[in-house]
């Protein structure tokens, strides 16, 4: 990966995120290989979530064990129950209390993938119904990663992107075949700032 190019893409989603994660992954092309990690809100049962995203793309879907490698062209989901955080090379789990009223949570998620990657990481905040996500955006855009929010007029529910773009206003907002596109010229060019 040459420098200034994304090494990681990061989804959180909640209510009505089957459909839009499911959507972005359809827009994203099958030459996009970078490794995309989704946090989806779900109760703690067993649920059929990877499977029915992996219907919308080529690459493996899976959810990672603690101390799994990230792997490019891959696409993990947050298994239910954890809070899933990622290093430069690995995911861990942890079952700490929820935050924002979830476990998985969308912030632990990007807090920790700012950390680890900085400015070669790219946050994509999607429908959802509380503020889950917004500070680790926040996060996303102090290090210098890049900060996309779906447009709160095309989400099922808008609270979640809303408050994605009070806590970052300079984020890129648009549909998600527009979040696809700036993720495919991040992917193979400069991060655009």
């Amino acid at each position: 990966m040459s420098p200034g190019r994304l090494a990681l893409v990061t989804v959180g989603c909640s209510w009505g995120g089957l459909a839009a994660a499911a959507r972005l992954l359809e827009a994203l092309p099958a030459a996009f290989d970078v490794p995309t990690v989704i946090v989806q809100h779900r109760s703690e049962a067993p649920s059929t979530l990877v499977e029915l995203l992996a219907r919308h793309t080529t690459r493996p879907v899976a959810e990672p064990n603690d101390k799994d490698r990230v792997l490019a062209n891959h696409v993990y989901v947050a298994p239910p129950g954890y809070h899933l955080l990622v290093d430069r090379h690995r995911f861990s789990l942890t079952t700490e209390g929820a935050v924002r009223y979830a476990r998985p949570s969308v912030d632990v998620l990007f807090e920790s993938a700012a950390d680890a990657y900085g400015p070669a990481l790219a946050a994509v905040v999607l429908t959802g119904a509380n503020d889950d996500g917004a500070a680790g955006l926040a996060r996303v855009a102090a290090v210098g990663g890049l900060a996309l929010v779906q447009d709160p007029a095309t989400a099922e529910r808008a609270a979640m992107p809303a408050a994605a773009l009070a806590a970052v206003p300079t984020a890129f907002v648009g549909d998600i075949d527009e979040l696809a596109r700036n993720l495919v010229a991040a992917s193979t060019g400069p991060v655009p700032q």
